[in-house]
């Protein structure tokens, strides 16, 4: 196996020492964007049906990348600036890695295209990634407590969404429905 695949393993079974790994290695900021677009890449695949095609692939996996750096961005901001833990020492580039890989659990999102078993899939997946997220972020920024990763997690969970919808709204992608 790649050292990659390894990675994207280790991060997907929410290895703390995967993260802590990426956060050190500047090197691997290929590989979580990398992590990101193929994460994306699957969700696009699992969502296909007729008409969507290339063109909503396309949209899909920019939103993803914004929505990534959009998120890290909020993570950095509120994990460094408003609740830092006693032993934080992070910057937006440790974020960005580690964030990145916790986006691996997306991966499985391709198995939607099996329509039965799709809000299944998508649902587990989606709180796969939040918990892998909450490991990263409590290793990112060297957290003690989990809680505070939890908390800074769901503001940026929250802001993603609202820049995902907004992204794709924007790029009048016809595929997308967001209902109240």
């Amino acid at each position: 196996m790649s050292a990659f695949a390894d990675r994207i393993v280790r991060a997907a079974r929410l290895d703390p020492s995967l993260y802590e790994e990426v956060e050190a290695d500047r090197a691997a900021f290929p590989q979580a964007a990398a992590t990101v677009v193929l994460s994306s890449v699957a969700a696009g695949l699992g969502l296909l049906w007729p008409g969507v095609g290339l063109e909503g692939l396309f949209w899909g996996t920019l939103a993803a990348l914004v929505g990534w750096v959009a998120w890290a961005c909020v993570i950095c901001f509120v994990g460094t600036q408003l609740l830092p833990g006693s032993q934080t020492s992070s910057n937006m580039g440790e974020v960005l890695r580690c964030v990145g890989f916790a986006s691996a659990p997306g991966l499985i999102r391709v198995l939607g295209v099996f329509a039965p078993i799709r809000p299944v899939v998508f649902l587990v997946v989606s709180v796969w990634m939040l918990a892998a997220t909450i490991v990263a972020v409590r290793q990112a920024l060297d957290y003690s407590s989990t809680l505070k990763a939890v908390v800074v997690c769901l503001v940026g969970w929250v802001i993603q969404i609202l820049v995902l919808v907004a992204i794709l709204r924007l790029s009048g992608a016809p595929y997308l429905v967001v209902t109240p």
